[in-house]
Parts: structure tokens; C-alpha cells; sequence
């Protein structure tokens, strides 16, 4: 996969990003906290959300600051056994599953949007993918539509609506997205 040459824009009027740092969780945890009371994400609340947002297959994190309070974050992970996007990007493409990373606990406090953090996230996260040579993808629950509304504002190809299952014990259904595909990237069996 090709690499895109200029990093995204990292800042819009009042909002920038940056690379989440250790000391950030605690107030990363508080927007989660704000965002599972309005939205309900994450679905059920993890016993441990700073654990949560560093799962063991991260790659790289950042958060989004409006004049300079954390409201924001977005992780960039390897593929899980549970997630579908890679699998499906893979079928879809030709391209290994292991050419894929996974967008995953995005979320911006309800106090912040509205000022393009989650754009800024998004756009952060799958830049950084494509510089590893991986095409970002991610699954989201079907009953998050502001969260659908961003990835499609932002050009996501749907690829397949799927159960997921989530432990022993429960199924979800998630929508699965790849990012655009941009010019000088793997576009199937014959990319680079």
C-alpha cells in the first residue's frame, strides 16, 4: 500500500490533535464517561476503561483538545479475532487481512462536537495506518448514527452490515467500513 506524503491537518478552529500520552487517560476516561451517559458508548462500560482504551493490540492513540481540555480520542489497532471489517476489506480486495488496521474507540465528548474533532480523529488515525503500509478499516454498532453519519460523511465505504460477537455470551450487529481508498494505495489484488 502506498503512503500518502503530508500528514492531515491536525488542527481546526480552536480543536487540535495529538498523540495521546500516558498522563491523558484519566481525563480521556472522564469524556468516555460523558459520551457513554449521553450515547451510550461504549455499549456496556468496561470495568476497566483505561485498560479499555490500550488494549493490547494498539498501535498508536491520539486525542483531540478544544482549547486545551482533552474531549476526544481515537486508538489504531492490529485485528482482533472479533473484528469483521478486515475480513471483509480482505474478501473484497484480495488484499491479506494483516494489510488492514482497525479504527477502533472513537469518541468525542457531547460538550465538544460540533468543531470537527471527530473528522480530525478519523482523519489522524487512518493517516498514520497508511503510513504502515495498512488500509484503515473499523465496525461499528448499527444503532451509533452519528457515528455511521461521520464515517459516511467522511467517504467510508460500507462494505457489509454482520453479527459480531461480542465474549461467550452475546451477538451484536455492526456496519463495517474501509476508508477511501486514495491514490497510490492498494486498490485489490493488482494494488502495489
Amino acid at each position: 500500500m502506498g503512503q500518502q506524503t503530508d500528514p492531515p491537518s491536525e488542527e481546526a478552529p480552536g480543536c487540535r490533535v495529538r498523540w495521546r500520552e500516558g498522563s491523558d487517560l484519566d481525563a480521556c476516561v472522564q469524556a468516555l464517561a460523558d459520551v457513554h451517559e449521553c450515547d451510550g458508548y461504549p455499549d456496556e462500560w468496561p470495568e476497566r476503561p483505561g485498560e479499555w482504551l490500550a488494549p493490547p493490540s494498539l498501535f498508536a492513540a491520539w486525542v483531540a483538545e478544544l482549547d486545551g481540555k482533552v474531549v476526544g480520542h481515537v486508538g489504531l489497532t492490529g485485528v482482533g479475532a472479533e473484528d469483521r471489517a478486515p475480513g471483509l476489506w480482505s474478501r473484497r480486495t484480495g488484499a491479506p487481512v494483516e494489510k488492514t488496521a482497525v479504527i477502533s474507540r472513537l469518541f468525542v465528548s457531547p460538550a465538544a462536537r460540533g468543531h470537527g474533532a471527530g473528522a480530525l480523529l478519523m482523519e489522524r488515525a487512518a493517516w498514520e495506518a497508511r503510513r504502515r503500509g495498512l488500509h484503515p478499516v473499523l465496525d461499528v454498532l448499527t444503532s451509533d448514527a452519528s457515528a455511521v453519519a461521520l464515517y459516511e460523511r467522511l467517504g467510508w465505504a460500507w462494505l457489509a452490515t454482520v453479527d459480531q460477537r461480542w465474549g461467550s455470551v452475546r451477538t451484536v450487529t455492526v456496519h463495517c467500513y474501509a476508508a477511501p481508498v486514495t491514490p497510490g494505495s492498494a486498490q485489490g489484488p493488482h494494488g502495489p
